[in-house]
């Protein structure tokens, strides 16, 4: 299994002080030489972290494939082609969210992501989609034409933390999640069998396997399990972890979860 480590958040803590410290181009070679297998950013339209210079910067440096996440918006759409990143991973964006909140909804949108797979893919880049597990959304991505489809594992992380963190008992409680412990733990198991047998239906339907999303060094090893998925894309628990043991011991411990 490959791992994508996403350096977003160093472009965070760069923003927090509006400043030119940390850069993310800096964890090019240690990303490398740590063991991942490629770089993931998110080009956002509001540019609240990585900015059109950074993701110049690492596409023109990187050693690693450089996978860019994005919206379907045309002018990201007009960058995203004139950079020629390795991958385009479209997923849906909300100005006021977080994060990402949910997958791409391709049956609504499918004349729309279909037409940016079609420019992506005219332009030799590869296209991966966002989604949620859902056969129906997966059917209209081999539609779309699309290589490769990214899981989303929000639901599977957030109940992960709700049964084992103690979130029920802080202000980050899920509320839709305080249930007892027996139904966490038949809901986690429903989530996990959703993305392994969303997996399984991809790789028939001919598509390539990421998954990511709230990802971390606790909960990754049942998706780790699912041998249909190919690649993981993890960032945020990787720069959490980066600020005790440096970033190049975190992304090794998170290689030897992930390639055990």
């Amino acid at each position: 299994m490959k791992l994508g480590v996403n350096i977003d958040h160093i472009a965070v803590l760069r923003e927090a002080r509006r400043i030119n410290d940390p850069d993310p181009v800096d964890a090019l070679s240690i990303a490398k030489r740590a063991g991942a297998d490629q770089i993931t950013i998110h080009l956002r339209e509001d540019r609240r972290h990585i900015n059109d210079d950074d993701a110049k910067k690492i596409i023109e440096l990187s050693h690693l494939p450089v996978n860019m996440e994005c919206s379907t918006d045309d002018e990201i759409i007009d960058i995203i082609c004139s950079l020629k990143p390795h991958r385009a991973t479209l997923v849906p964006e909300k100005r006021e969210e977080v994060t990402t909140e949910g997958g791409l909804d391709v049956i609504k949108y499918f004349d729309k992501i279909s037409d940016v797979v079609k420019k992506l893919k005219d332009n030799e880049i590869d296209v991966s989609l966002f989604i949620d597990p859902d056969f129906e959304i997966i059917a209209a991505c081999v539609d779309t034409e699309a290589d490769m489809i990214e899981l989303h594992t929000g639901k599977y992380a957030n109940i992960y933390a709700m049964l084992y963190s103690n979130l029920k008992y802080t202000h980050n409680s899920i509320k839709d999640l305080e249930l007892s412990r027996a139904e966490l733990r038949d809901k986690l198991s429903m989530a996990i069998g959703d993305i392994e047998n969303s997996a399984i239906y991809a790789n028939k339907a001919g598509l390539l396997v990421a998954a990511g999303h709230g990802l971390n060094y606790q909960n990754v090893e049942s998706i780790v399990d699912i041998s249909s998925i190919v690649e993981l894309n993890i960032g945020q628990s990787i720069i959490a972890r980066s600020i005790w043991v440096g970033l190049e011991n975190a992304i090794k411990e998170m290689v030897q979860l992930i390639k055990r």
